[in-house]
């Protein structure tokens, strides 16, 4: 650490305590809470998880590591919940192989490596994502027997604070008791009005990763991080896609600066976008699909053809039909969980962590919650803070953050500095010919400290946890400026535009 930059740590102290409440909107605080047990009968299990997603087999794992009896229930009997069997895993399977045919067809050459011709083998491609898919779900398995957590097959509905009724996959119903119920269900794929996903020809993400045949034309629904990674996939093996967002902008939580190189990036890899646009009506009675467009404001209406359409206008928590009305489980309109700082929901005994409650909507973030949900069980502390969450975007380049933006930054008033440094200047990546892209640093002017860390480059999701850990302990900007960073490395530009944060950059 930089002794010069100790006394600006103090003195942040306050700016700190004052920011963070009103900044750190869902940060999980450490209130007072008396957790009340089930009724008699109930002693089978400790602690009951419902979902076998990242935050509920996460949940279920540290729980029987301190010490719980613990069994988790998991409907889709194959454990990892959607980003494992149908989302994080295969598309980043998705994402690398079709990243290695393009890199072959279009940049291999620039190397010296040639060849006379390269082609996809879609269903070796999609093997290979299914093979790693099916590793991992073994893999959790394995780790539950090791742990010693009790798994079960089936669909849970809570009947009491302290039972679970389950119809499991083989048939029949079983019922699990439990001292305390942890919701784990995870997340849907939220559907729009007069749009039937048929996961044929209107997919959903889960859909786009089983197609059997590379759609000449994708039209995509939803510029978010879903739809721009599967529009990345098919577009490098040879997809026409166009994008239509209701919003103004692409991606709408990313900073703004990053945002704009972000979209001309993805222009310049022949991705269409049309912004302020509404589907009004989809077609499917032909071979293809019709979709009818307008302004979103209002305004002449336009045609749209595809092959296949992807619906990706985000996801909605998946709370229905767990019987959390009957047993009086406050929810919010959006059908989240309402919990308390120790992830306590109003009915004693009964928790939710995840995409079920209030915050990002995170496979990284729900292990957390995992974790310190069942820490407050076993009579420990956890703590989680949402504003210390990375969010990644796995197209190439990839494009990573944590913390505010600057226009959340300039939104609270507060006076600030900005570094910035291009790949462009960085040896590494110009050494390797992928050199697009950049490190932006906020920092609070008077102590320097990082206030968010924005990165675009190839392998912004690994980079970025460098930030995430400055961040974490309140580091300045100067701190990483005068930490030794090896050379030639990519993480040389997360240096310099500390440097060009609190002083000047070497390199340009």
């Amino acid at each position: 650490m930089a002794m010069a930059s100790l006394a600006r740590r103090k003195a942040s102290h306050l700016f700190c305590n004052s920011f963070s409440s009103d900044v750190f909107r869902y940060s999980v605080s450490l209130t007072s809470f008396s957790r009340g047990f089930a009724a008699s009968g109930s002693d089978d299990n400790d602690v009951v998880v419902v979902g076998g997603g990242p935050g509920g087999y996460v949940a279920a794992i540290k729980a029987a590591q301190l010490g719980l009896k613990t069994t988790c229930i998991e409907k889709r009997g194959a454990l990892g919940g959607t980003c494992l069997n149908v989302g994080c895993i295969p598309s980043k399977a998705l994402l690398h192989s079709s990243h290695m045919y393009h890199e072959a067809k279009h940049s291999f050459a620039h190397h010296g490596i040639k060849f006379p011709s390269v082609e996809v083998d879609l269903p070796a491609m999609m093997a290979q994502k299914d093979k790693a898919v099916s590793n991992l779900t073994r893999g959790i398995e394995g780790l539950f027997k090791k742990n010693k957590v009790n798994y079960v097959k089936g669909y849970g509905k809570v009947i009491s604070p302290s039972e679970v009724s389950v119809d499991n996959i083989d048939g029949g119903n079983t019922v699990v008791k439990g001292k305390n119920i942890i919701i784990a269900t995870g997340s849907d794929v939220k559907s729009l009005p007069g749009i039937t996903i048929d996961e044929k020809r209107i997919v959903s993400s889960t859909g786009a990763l089983a197609l059997t045949e590379i759609p000449k034309k994708l039209v995509v629904i939803g510029a978010g991080y879903i739809g721009l990674e599967m529009g990345s996939v098919w577009g490098r093996l040879g997809s026409e896609v166009t994008v239509v967002e209701f919003a103004p902008d692409i991606v709408p939580t990313m900073d703004g600066e990053v945002r704009k190189q972000f979209q001309r990036m993805l222009e310049k890899q022949k991705m269409k976008f049309m912004l302020k646009t509404k589907v009004v009506s989809v077609d499917t009675s032909g071979s293809g699909v019709k979709l009818t467009v307008e302004p979103a404001a209002g305004g002449e209406q336009s045609t749209l053809e595809a092959d296949v359409v992807l619906v990706s206008a985000g996801r909605v928590p998946f709370t229905d039909g767990l019987g959390l009305d009957k047993i009086g489980v406050e929810t919010d309109k959006a059908g989240r969980i309402l919990v308390n700082g120790r992830f306590a929901t109003n009915v004693p005994g009964v928790y939710a962590i995840g995409d079920v409650i209030p915050g990002p909507m995170l496979a990284h973030k729900a292990e957390e919650d995992g974790v310190a949900c069942v820490e407050f069980i076993a009579g420990k502390e956890g703590h989680v803070d949402y504003d210390m969450v990375p969010g990644v975007v796995y197209t190439h380049p990839e494009v990573a953050s944590v913390g505010k933006t600057e226009e959340q930054v300039k939104s609270l008033g507060v006076d600030y500095r900005v570094g910035k440094f291009p790949f462009l200047a960085n040896s590494r990546a110009k050494a390797i010919d992928d050199a697009e892209g950049l490190v932006k640093i906020l920092a609070e002017k008077e102590t320097d400290r990082i206030l968010g860390v924005h990165i675009m480059s190839p392998n912004a999701g690994e980079l970025i946890h460098e930030a995430v850990l400055a961040l974490q302990y309140g580091a300045s900007s100067e701190d990483i400026a005068r930490t030794c960073h090896a050379h030639p490395t990519m993480s040389e530009a997360v240096k310099e535009a500390a440097m060009a944060t609190y002083d000047k950059p070497i390199h340009i």
